[in-house]
Order: structure tokens, then C-alpha cells, then sequence
């Protein structure tokens, strides 16, 4: 009682952070569904090979192209860092400026060297990603993590399917042209420039900026364990030496057969994910060359895929499978199909198919993203999970830049995109078939596991449960985790 009637007493200016995180929250998920209108993004391949731009479709796919790729590689690690240690909000600013930049070079740029610039200011753009995605962490309790993630992630998704849907209607319905919706998308971005400035920098963040004390009553950060403090210090001993313990934490932990099959996954699949979805327009074209703009339907492809998505996201978090035994089986049936539909995608005369094939690529692909999420990140401390992620995104895009060489940059191969398209269509055949045969070893081991315990319950059936082996035990409770 008495310490009911000291909160009561205390003021409105210590009581009031209680409630203002939850403004925090809504203004930075309505931040985040704005940012994602671009009604033009859908249409940039068909507006740069059209009549505004008349860039060749070599030019597009083995020039232009290929520049965020490099780009991406050059400035994820920089921005990366540079997110933590400036504290959200001015990485914020800058995706919101390079947006505006991208917008302006595509209405009145008129070289390839312009282009390649606009593919640069884009690669900033998906690069600061992460300082969106990551904010949520100083405006909340861990306790309030994931339901919040889960609003701001939403609030992303709907914007995308609000920006796809709002530019088919205006290129089908309306009869716009995709100059004129460029010039919407500009004043779209200009609108999240003004949004970004209003948003509260944190004095706290991950890694650099670590709060004082404990004032949260929580258990020691991951950081200061290794550092060898007691969630007491500073900073010192992170800007010291923190980061080269965590990379060996890493090391060791990629010895967990879990985390480094769903991290495999992540690296090789989402190369060759993101490789697709940067020409895949380019094939559309190549596929339906519509001289009416009103005919052109990337948009709504792009709010189906999008919707799709959003529910295997959804449905991915009610699977209830020993993940420990079945991991491998389901990566490779995923791949095996999602090769089938790129197949599809790159032998098939019919636009509206390869539209399907497209939508059903990216439903099985953010299906398994949850799913990677949850195996990588469950034994794992917020500051090393979202390190494993930065690791695993970086060997992504170095891998992404070498197939690119190779295959795409014209002082490579050079290829078009049809042979691309078959480039990748055997790429994600040889991963299928490298995740099936390692599921028949997974399930060969675990039939000679198996065999001892039912030898053993054949001659002592009473004893099975107190003489189960260790690892069998773990695998029972690994499955009520899931």
C-alpha cells in the first residue's frame, strides 16, 4: 500500500514514457507504411526500355542492373555500423534523401552513367533497411518485442500492397503515364523526408550507445558478459574488444547444426532470391513487350506476391514440426519447386503463367523467412542474433556480386536474361538437391538412433523411458518448442 500511494504521488513527468512509447510505435509504423508508397517502383524497367528513357534492353540488364549489386556490397557493412552508432534516426534521413534521389535522376536523368547513379542511391535504400527494422529495439521492453515487430513488419507489408495496388490503378484505370507516376512517387518520398525529421532519435541503441545501468531490471547484456562487466559499464570495453569476442561467438556457434543450416539457407537462397527479383521484370518485358502501358501488370503482380507472402508469413508461424529431424526435407522440396517455377517462369510464352509463377516463387520464399528467423534467433541474445543476421546477409550480397560478375556484367558473361534465368534455375536445382540428400543422412542417422531404443523396448518395455537416450529427449522437447 505504501508503495501504491508513492507511484501515485510521483509526476507526470516520470509516468508519462510509460504511454509515450506506444505514440513512438504508432507514428513509426505509420513512418513505415508511408516510405513503401512508390506507385512508380513497380514500372521502372518497363519506363527505363520505354519511350521516356528508350534504354536498350542490354543496356538495362548487363550496365544498369548490375551497379546495385556492386553498390549493395560496398555500403551494407558502413551503413550497417553506421546505423548503431548514430542511433536510427540520421540513417533514417538518408534512406529518405537517397529515395528522393532515385525519383529525381529517374524524371530527368538521361544517360546510362545517371542510371547507374540512380542504382547506387537505391542500394543505400535497401542497405537502411536495417536501421528501420532495428528501431523498435530502443523504443521498447524485450517483453513487447515481438508483438511490436510483428505491427512494424505489417505496417511495411500493407504499404507495399497499398503502393503496387494504388500504381496498377493508376497505369490500368487511370491511364497514367509512368512519368507521371514517377512524379507521384516523388512527392510520396518528399512526404517521408518531412515524416523521417519528426521521428525521436533514441539515446540508446544495440551495440555503441549502451545505456548506463540496468534500468530495466534485466538480466546482463550478451555484450557485457563478454566483455567481462556486469551490465554496469559503459561503452569502453564494447568499442574495445566486444566486437572480436562476438565474432568468435559467432565461430562457435556455427558449429550448431540448426543455426548453420537455416544461416546456409539464408546466404545461398536469398542470392539467388534477390537475383531474380532484379530481372525478373526485364523477363516480363522480354516476355510481353506491351506497347500500351495500360497492359502492363507489374503492379498487381507485385501486390499479389506481396499478399502471399504476408499470409505464408503468417502460416509459417503455425507449423508444428521436429524441426530438428525435418529441416533439411523441407528446404529442399521448397527449393525443388521454387527451381520448378523459375523453369516455368523462363520457358513459358504465356505472361499471365510466369505472373503466377513469380507470386508462388515469393509466397515459398518468405514462407521459410520466418521459419530461419525463429531457428536462428531462438538461442540467441538479441546483440549476437541481429549480428548472425548481419554476418549471413553480407556473405549473401558478396555471393550475389559473384554470380553477377560472372554472369550478368558485361565484362563477364553478359548473358540475357532468358540465360540467366537458366543460370538460376540450375543453381537453385543443385541446392535442392544438396538439402535432400543431406535430409536422407539426416534421416539415416536418425534411424540408427531409433534401432538401440527399440531393441531395448522389445526386451525391457517398462525401462524405455528412464533408458531413452540424451539426444532423443532433446529432440522431443525441441519439438514441443516448435
Amino acid at each position: 500500500m505504501p508503495k501504491k500511494h508513492e507511484d501515485a504521488k510521483k509526476p507526470a513527468s516520470e509516468t508519462a514514457p510509460d504511454q509515450r512509447w506506444k505514440l513512438q510505435v504508432f507514428y513509426l509504423c505509420f513512418y513505415g507504411f508511408m516510405t513503401q508508397i512508390r506507385p512508380g517502383e513497380s514500372f521502372i524497367t518497363p519506363y527505363l526500355l520505354g519511350a521516356d528513357k528508350n534504354f536498350t534492353k542490354a543496356e538495362v540488364t548487363n550496365v544498369i542492373t548490375p551497379v546495385m549489386t556492386y553498390s549493395y556490397m560496398a555500403v551494407l557493412v558502413p551503413i550497417f555500423l553506421l546505423t548503431d552508432y548514430l542511433r536510427y534516426k540520421p540513417v533514417l534521413v538518408l534512406q529518405s534523401l537517397s529515395y528522393i534521389s532515385i525519383w529525381l535522376l529517374l524524371i530527368f536523368g538521361t544517360s546510362i552513367l545517371v542510371m547507374q547513379l540512380m542504382e547506387f542511391f537505391y542500394s543505400i535504400t535497401m542497405a537502411a533497411r536495417i536501421a528501420y527494422s532495428s528501431y523498435i529495439f530502443s523504443l521498447v521492453a524485450p517483453s513487447h518485442y515481438q508483438r511490436m515487430a510483428s505491427y512494424s513488419r505489417s505496417a511495411v507489408l500493407l504499404g507495399v500492397f497499398t503502393s503496387s495496388v494504388l500504381g496498377q490503378l493508376c497505369v490500368t484505370l487511370g491511364g497514367v503515364s509512368f512519368l507521371t507516376l514517377n512524379y507521384v512517387s516523388l512527392g510520396f518520398v518528399s512526404f517521408g523526408l518531412v515524416l523521417s525529421l519528426f521521428l525521436e532519435r533514441p539515446q540508446r541503441s544495440l551495440f555503441f550507445n549502451r545505456p548506463q545501468g540496468a534500468d530495466d531490471g534485466a538480466v546482463p547484456a550478451e555484450l557485457d558478459k563478454m566483455a567481462g562487466g556486469d551490465g554496469r559499464g559503459g561503452t569502453r570495453g564494447w568499442r574495445e574488444a566486444t566486437l572480436c569476442r562476438m565474432l568468435r561467438e559467432v565461430g562457435a556457434l556455427a558449429r550448431q547444426p540448426q543455426l548453420r543450416l537455416w544461416s546456409l539457407w539464408w546466404v545461398f537462397n536469398s542470392a539467388g532470391y534477390y537475383l531474380m527479383l532484379y530481372y525478373v521484370q526485364i523477363l516480363w518485358n522480354e516476355i510481353y513487350p506491351a506497347m500500351d502501358n495500360r497492359r502492363v501488370y507489374n503492379g498487381g503482380v507485385d501486390a499479389a506476391s506481396t499478399l502471399l507472402g504476408a499470409i505464408a508469413s503468417f502460416a509459417a508461424g503455425y507449423v508444428k514440426i521436429r524441426w530438428t529431424l525435418w529441416s533439411e526435407l523441407v528446404i529442399g522440396v521448397v527449393t525443388a519447386f521454387q527451381a520448378g517455377l523459375l523453369l516455368l517462369m523462363n520457358t513459358t510464352a504465356n505472361i499471365w503463367l510466369c505472373y503466377t509463377a513469380f507470386v508462388l516463387f515469393r509466397g515459398s520464399y518468405q514462407f521459410l523467412v520466418p521459419i530461419a528467423v525463429f531457428q536462428i534467433a531462438t538461442s540467441l541474445s538479441k546483440e549476437l542474433c541481429a549480428l548472425v543476421f548481419g554476418v549471413n546477409t553480407f556473405f549473401a550480397t558478396v555471393l550475389k556480386t559473384i554470380i553477377t560478375i560472372i554472369v550478368a556484367d558485361k565484362r563477364g558473361l553478359g548473358l540475357s536474361v532468358h540465360p540467366q534465368f537458366y543460370v538460376y534455375f540450375g543453381y537453385f536445382i543443385l541446392l535442392a538437391v544438396l538439402y535432400l540428400l543431406a535430409a536422407i543422412g539426416v534421416g539415416i542417422q536418425h534411424s540408427r538412433r531409433e534401432q538401440p531404443v527399440e531393441l531395448a523396448a522389445a526386451k525391457e518395455p517398462c525401462q524405455l523411458p528412464a533408458e531413452m537416450p540424451a539426444q532423443e529427449k532433446s529432440l522431443e522437447a525441441d519439438t514441443v518448442q516448435a
